[in-house]
């Protein structure tokens, strides 16, 4: 089985925290040279500064710019791309504050729709002529288990979540011909910021302690447990591959075995 990605770039967004930082660490120690994306200057200076060096050819650097203006973002990555070929692109964004859709501003909605689908159009559009001519890429979206089954209190996230799958699966018809795969991975409960924010903001609402919301999602996790960052990057990791050249338009839920459909 071909995992090595020696020789191979990979642009991971939302890289200096959770999922997205487990990616770009996982993503090196298979070889590649990676390439942070986020808006956060010093901590992209910490996590640059923590990503595995294997060989000589391999070299990391950082993009900073904030995914709540999406021209910013636009103009950064058309810079980079003019100038360097992306074999691999991650694209994650943490998600939307929770509530539900019909209390949500339209605000709420066209923020959420900025930063995850309008900035991974941008991205990707960049990134798709080198990943052409090289004849290798894959493109990867970090989304939600929403996507299949929509989660209670999140309701603008599962509406742009969705709107992001079918993007990606529109995407994985059109550029499959170029040696090109469009997948999404579909985090379930992971450990990271984001768990903790949601988890303090529904204890609050219930007027209950944050261990018991938390032992609650447990109890619907068949694995028994709530899942590590690394655990995702693996996935992400493997569809990066030579050898997942084969696996196009899915979304692969990585959740202890919580989304109950097919």
């Amino acid at each position: 089985m071909n995992l090595d990605l020696t020789g191979k770039n990979a642009l991971v967004c939302g890289s200096t925290q959770g999922i997205g930082r487990a990616a770009a660490i996982e993503l090196a120690n298979l070889g590649a040279s990676v390439t942070l994306f986020a808006r956060n200057t010093e901590k992209l200076k910490e996590t640059l500064a923590d990503l595995p060096v294997l060989h000589r050819q391999q070299q990391h650097n950082f993009l900073a710019a904030d995914f709540h203006w999406p021209d910013q973002v636009g103009k950064t990555i058309d810079d980079y791309a003019s100038a360097q070929t992306i074999h691999i692109l991650v694209n994650n964004t943490g998600g939307p504050p929770g509530g539900t859709a019909i209390d949500a501003t339209i605000d709420d909605y066209r923020m959420a729709f900025n930063s995850h689908l309008i900035c991974n159009q941008l991205i990707t559009q960049a990134l798709v002529p080198g990943m052409k001519k090289e004849g290798y890429g894959r493109i990867i979206n970090i989304i939600s288990t929403s996507v299949k089954m929509p989660i209670r209190g999140l309701g603008v996230s599962n509406t742009i979540r969705g709107a992001v799958a079918s993007w990606a699966k529109t995407l994985s018809l059109e550029l499959a011909p170029f040696g090109i795969t469009v997948n999404n991975v579909l985090p379930g409960a992971t450990q990271t910021g984001r768990l903790d924010s949601l988890i303090s903001t529904r204890a609050a609402k219930l007027g209950i302690k944050e261990e018991k919301v938390r032992q609650e999602m447990i109890q619907e996790i068949p694995a028994g447990r709530i899942g590590r960052p690394e655990e995702v990057a693996a996935a992400i990791a493997f569809l990066a591959t030579p050898a997942a050249a084969y696996i196009n338009g899915i979304n692969l839920p990585v959740d202890g075995g919580r989304t109950g459909c097919l």
